[in-house]
């Protein structure tokens, strides 16, 4: 595969697909890229809804080993909340 040169639909603007990226989307099935990087990552960020903002974090207290952890959701209570290294030693 040799390097092409795509044009954005959204800027216009014409950016590189490598012969890397064309195996690696092979691979996974993928199709072309229709947008440049700049404008995937736009669209990624309004789709998550958040606008690129950092994600909220809450205080928590690790159900098995007592340390002090921040979590992306608000804790109910009603369920055991984990930090990282216990969550991982669970799955």
């Amino acid at each position: 595969m040799d390097d092409k040169n795509l044009t954005c639909q959204d800027c216009g603007e014409e950016f590189l697909f490598s012969a890397d990226e064309q195996q690696f989307y092979e691979t996974k099935g993928f199709t072309e890229p229709k947008r440049c990087k700049d404008c995937r990552a736009k669209m990624k960020s309004q789709r998550s809804g958040r606008g690129g903002a950092p994600r909220e974090m809450h205080n928590a207290v690790c159900a098995d080993c007592g340390e002090e952890t921040q979590v992306p959701f608000k804790p109910s209570g009603d369920k055991p909340v984990y930090c990282r290294d216990c969550y991982s030693k669970r799955r």
